[in-house]
């Protein structure tokens, strides 16, 4: 099942596992999800090629020790651009959350945390501490250039500009390094305020009807080998040490897979 965005897949499993045994949230909600006693803890006995992990990706604050998650992707959200259409590399925010330069040519994502996160980059505050205050002026702020943005995509915004329907977009390093495949006139850029790291991680929600199957799927998604292909397929960056040394290295010193 896709679902558009991690508040969607947190209400559905919210009121009870309809029958999923593996779920992909985002590292906040990975949190969240604990935290409401939502996940399975993992049985990292099932899971040898965990060894596999970069040391980064094997304890990390949303879910120390990785108790409920395996890093599936990490990623990082920039500004994906047609280089034909922009008068200079968009490398800041602005261009996006503060300006009509691009006015109707704009599309951003429809994830509130991160928009919000965002944000508060672009006022110069670390994205884990913004106060009421702040997100009061943010929400003005959004307000304010709503009628510049065409679009608030669920994460086809590389779709968009490949068909020319926006000039400049927010999104995932990953998925714009698939569209330069496809179109040399595409960019990519963190702007200069800075950024989040985001990673997409594998957990097993209570109430799994097959625990022992999604523990062996998890950990083949780990293998050497199956994360090779994966990667290979959607190009970003990886946790698995062990794929990405079996990469060529037009990926492993690729700036917009690894910024």
């Amino acid at each position: 099942t896709l679902f558009a965005s991690n508040d969607e897949l947190f209400a559905k499993l919210r009121a009870g596992n309809p029958g999923y045994d593996v779920i992909v949230p985002s590292n906040d909600f990975v949190e969240r999800m604990a935290g409401a006693d939502m996940l399975m803890p993992l049985d990292q006995a099932q899971i040898p090629n965990f060894k596999n992990v970069a040391k980064d990706y094997q304890d990390v604050p949303y879910d120390p020790a990785r108790k409920y998650s395996m890093p599936y992707t990490w990623l990082v959200l920039g500004i994906g651009y047609r280089k034909s259409k922009v008068k200079a590399v968009p490398d800041s925010w602005k261009v996006l959350f503060d300006s009509d330069e691009y006015k109707g040519r704009i599309a951003v994502l429809s994830e509130a945390g991160d928009m919000f996160r965002l944000y508060g980059k672009y006022m110069g505050k670390s994205v884990n501490d913004l106060t009421d205050a702040d997100l009061k002026t943010i929400e003005a702020m959004m307000i304010k250039q709503k009628p510049n943005i065409k679009a608030f995509h669920e994460d086809n915004g590389q779709d968009l500009l490949l068909k020319g329907e926006v000039d400049v977009v927010l999104e995932y390093n990953g998925d714009i390094a698939q569209a330069m495949v496809e179109d040399p006139d595409i960019g990519f850029i963190i702007p200069k305020e800075g950024s989040q790291l985001n990673s997409d991680n594998l957990c097993i929600p209570k109430g799994a009807p097959h625990p022992k199957n999604a523990h062996a799927f998890i950990n083949y998604l780990l293998d050497a080998e199956a994360g090779k292909k994966i990667t290979e397929t959607i190009l970003y960056p990886t946790p698995n040490d062990a794929a990405k040394a079996l990469m060529p290295d037009a990926y492993k010193n690729n700036q917009v897979i690894f910024p």
